[in-house]
């Protein structure tokens, strides 16, 4: 199962745990627009579909794909605390662990929670320059069927994340982010696209759009893009079961 709350913040089970995927728990316009980028909105764009603490209350542990605001805030970060663990990548353990997440564990390859297998994969979150600035991204697949690519576009380390995984449900954060210059940094409606064409039998859910302020592709001109893909497009609180 798995429920997207808004943007990349997602609640998923796999081997029968409870994870909450990139908790941005803040209210709307709790934050200014991302700057340099088109539509200069205060963030996020849209509410919750739930209060926060009930997000946080039915998990069991948390993945934190990279520190960006918009998937680790400080309204999730006091409501977490020390009361669940939380998993991410190597480069970002120490950073969470200072802002008082105590149970902050790097996934260097493999991790496990529970029995659940955790597997770290990389990304790319943009190109040239900015991507550089951008800095270290992760996904995760866990139980070894479920892939969630976190802040990346369409690159080498995802293709060989599905090759190599051959994961039943592939989530990736569309929106096709930018700025007001370069390459986007999350993918657009075509990289969604190339995921399809190398993971023809796994199940797509493209989340990550209309929340943000940069994220300029709507969930309109993707599922257009995508016709006839297959590719689940769920509205903030929709739940998709696979």
């Amino acid at each position: 199962m798995l429920r997207l709350v808004r943007h990349a913040t997602l609640q998923l089970t796999a081997g029968g745990r409870r994870f909450l995927v990139d908790p941005m728990l803040g209210p709307a316009g709790g934050r200014p627009p991302v700057p340099g980028t088109p539509a200069q909105r205060r963030n996020p764009l849209t509410e919750l579909p739930e209060d926060a603490a009930s997000v946080v209350a039915w998990a069991e542990a948390v993945l934190v794909t990279h520190l960006h605001a918009d998937h680790l805030d400080d309204e999730a970060v006091a409501l977490i605390r020390d009361r669940l663990p939380v998993f991410c990548q190597p480069c970002d353990v120490e950073t969470l662990r200072s802002r008082g997440l105590a149970h902050a564990t790097a996934v260097d390859n493999v991790a496990s929670f529970e029995g659940v297998a955790i597997a770290r994969t990389g990304g790319r979150h943009g190109t040239g320059a900015i991507g550089e600035r951008m800095g270290e991204v992760s996904g995760f697949v866990l139980d070894g069927s479920v892939y969630v690519a976190g802040d990346t576009i369409w690159c080498d380390e995802v293709a060989a994340a599905l090759s190599s995984h051959s994961p039943e449900v592939v989530v990736v954060n569309a929106g096709g982010a930018r700025f007001l210059e370069g390459d986007p940094i999350t993918m657009t409606a075509g990289d969604v696209l190339s995921v399809c064409e190398l993971a023809p039998r796994a199940t797509v859910v493209a989340v990550h759009l209309e929340a943000i302020n940069h994220c300029v592709e709507t969930r309109a001109e993707l599922a257009a893009a995508v016709a006839g893909r297959g590719v689940r497009i769920p509205l903030d609180g929709e739940t998709v079961m696979f």
